[in-house]
């Protein structure tokens, strides 16, 4: 079971390939004129202090993004993103962590908007307070995401990518993402979905994936990143994965190029490694 509060797991081997490839979508968004938006189901507190409570009870940072923070060979598509974690970190001392919807921003220009949703309250309380100097450009509401989805579906601009991301702590969330994505289709079929879940020893993710898989997207992107061999215990997470729809025609290459670095660098033992197919006409 994971903990509903994103802090405990700020920066780990999870967040840096859900951050990276975010950067790396957005980024491809940005090379054109027509603005975007950026629409986050389960946004968190935005921002993570690393030597806080929650973060360094157990430390899951130490295996993520801080086995990339003195690395000088990072492949160009773990660049950009370590460049939006050193934005927070000036003085070269890793601290602080940003969350999706900060990654998000770093990468929007003066028209593009953020649309957040947090039902936690704590977390929505940090979420206005982190982004309290953003402007019109952020938009925070309070309540469940994936029904969220529905009211901010399709952007005026036509363009966007909406992160589906929750804790998976509550069961019902594997069965709810494949209906807010299907219902978000229905809505913007060209969106860009984004689609995170953990690497567990238990079924409920593959049948997620089948069920996302069963809704036919007219293309789609499947990557998973294992960093260790599952316990022995049956507890605990060993990896994460990403399910995209309508990915960037671009992303297929670069994950292939950068993901056997990346499980050399995040490696715990020798049950590490990648899986990585999609269908993109």
């Amino acid at each position: 079971m994971l903990s509903y509060r994103h802090a405990f797991h700020a920066g780990n081997h999870a967040d840096v390939l859900k951050h990276a490839v975010l950067v790396a979508l957005l980024e491809h968004l940005g090379q054109k004129d027509k603005p975007w938006w950026y629409v986050d189901s389960h946004a968190g507190a935005g921002l993570y202090d690393l030597q806080g409570d929650y973060a360094s009870r157990n430390g899951e940072f130490e295996n993520g993004i801080a086995r990339l923070w003195t690395r000088t060979d990072l492949p160009p598509m773990l660049a950009p993103y370590v460049e939006v974690v050193r934005g927070l970190n000036p003085d070269g001392r890793l601290r602080y962590y940003p969350g999706s919807p900060w990654c998000a921003l770093q990468c929007a220009r003066a028209e593009d908007r953020l649309r957040l949703f947090e039902l936690h309250s704590t977390d929505h309380r940090l979420l206005a307070q982190n982004f309290a100097d953003a402007g019109r450009r952020v938009r925070i509401e309070t309540g469940d995401g994936f029904a969220g989805l529905r009211a901010v579906l399709p952007p005026p601009s036509r363009r966007g990518l909406v992160l589906i991301d929750p804790s998976y702590e509550i069961k019902t969330d594997y069965a709810r993402v494949p209906e807010a994505l299907a219902q978000a289709l229905a809505r913007f079929a060209n969106g860009t979905y984004v689609i995170w879940y953990p690497l567990l020893q238990t079924s409920d993710s593959r049948a997620m994936l089948q069920q996302l898989r069963a809704l036919r997207p007219p293309s789609w992107l499947h990557v998973s990143l294992s960093v260790q061999s599952p316990a022995a215990t049956g507890f605990g997470m060993h990896g994460s994965g990403l399910f995209i729809v309508n990915p960037a025609w671009t992303l297929p290459g670069l994950l292939q190029a950068t993901l056997p670095w990346l499980v050399d660098a995040m490696r715990q033992d020798a049950g590490a490694g990648f899986t990585l197919d999609h269908e993109i006409p």
